[in-house]
């Protein structure tokens, strides 16, 4: 309960009357400048209320006495630009990607339409400067699923891996658990070998148990020891870069239930110019071959 208000006896202040713990809250009044700064903010808000959109109705907004609409004020600004890049856009959509490498100037464009164009629709699963992540290639190392020469990387983004484009990237690993194919001994034993291809830990007796598997069953699309095949989607086994993880419980879970990492086409939802500056821009992020 409020105690009795009354003045402190150091500062002469009245109290609010409250107190806890035996201090006691002094009424002390706001500083005049803020008060009168805080009056300007409301009367600015009030005049921004008028000119400008602002009040939210049933179906719509008030307009304000300006008519400024933002939606249109970034549509022109896009226009401006896009009215400026058009000479050099229009460069790129008629050159190969060899003609763009070999034009400084046009490359240089490319590169920096590319690098926005990767943030806006790539990154997101990429990763920043295309480090990748568990389940999503690194784009900037020598490893490649299906190629990292120009054309090939052109030809993923355009058609993308496992989508509903009719040119897609598409050649699933069997899954030789789930469908009984291999029994678990023969799917442990094969990760070993596979294992082994790395120089990763593994156990050497099961490995040669399974390198015949492995010659049976993976040789075909994995190759000799493990070099991979890029016309097939095959990733290169004897190096130490794992899309989905090098340990043995991955492998075997790989090996078991196959994976199907999925990469939409962006042909149709990015136009021709800028998936050249995209492809150029991935072919140079330091991997490309």
């Amino acid at each position: 309960m409020p105690t009795k208000i009354e003045k402190d006896s150091v500062t002469g202040t009245e109290t609010t009357g409250h107190e806890w713990d035996g201090i006691k809250e002094l009424n002390t009044p706001l500083p005049k400048w803020w008060i009168y700064t805080f009056y300007v903010t409301i009367a600015a808000s009030l005049v921004y209320y008028v000119l400008y959109p602002s009040i939210p109705l049933v179906s719509s907004y008030t307009k304000g006495l300006l008519g400024y609409d933002q939606r249109e004020d970034v549509a022109r600004s896009i226009e401006v630009a896009q009215a400026q890049q058009a000479p050099m856009v229009s460069r790129i959509r008629t050159a190969t990607l060899e003609q763009i490498r070999a034009d400084g100037a046009l490359n240089a464009f490319a590169m920096t339409g590319g690098r926005i164009a990767f943030n806006n629709n790539c990154a997101g699963c990429h990763q920043a400067g295309g480090a990748g992540a568990k389940g999503y290639p690194n784009l900037a190392d020598d490893d490649w699923l299906w190629g990292g020469a120009p054309d090939a990387i052109s030809g993923t983004i355009r058609h993308g891996v496992r989508s509903a484009d009719p040119d897609t990237r598409q050649n699933p690993m069997p899954r030789f658990g789930l469908d009984g194919m291999l029994k678990r001994s023969e799917i442990e034993d094969a990760a070993d070998y596979v294992l082994s291809l790395s120089g990763a830990k593994h156990n050497e007796a099961a490995a040669k148990r399974g390198e015949p598997i492995y010659a049976e069953q993976c040789v075909a699309c994995h190759g000799e020891k493990g070099i991979g095949n890029p016309e097939l989607g095959a990733p290169r086994l004897n190096d130490p870069i794992w899309l989905y993880g090098g340990d043995r419980a991955s492998v075997i879970e790989s090996i078991s239930n196959s994976r199907a990492g999925m990469m939409p086409a962006w042909a149709g939802r990015l136009d021709d110019a800028t998936i050249k500056m995209l492809t150029l821009y991935v072919h140079g992020l330091g991997g490309g071959q």
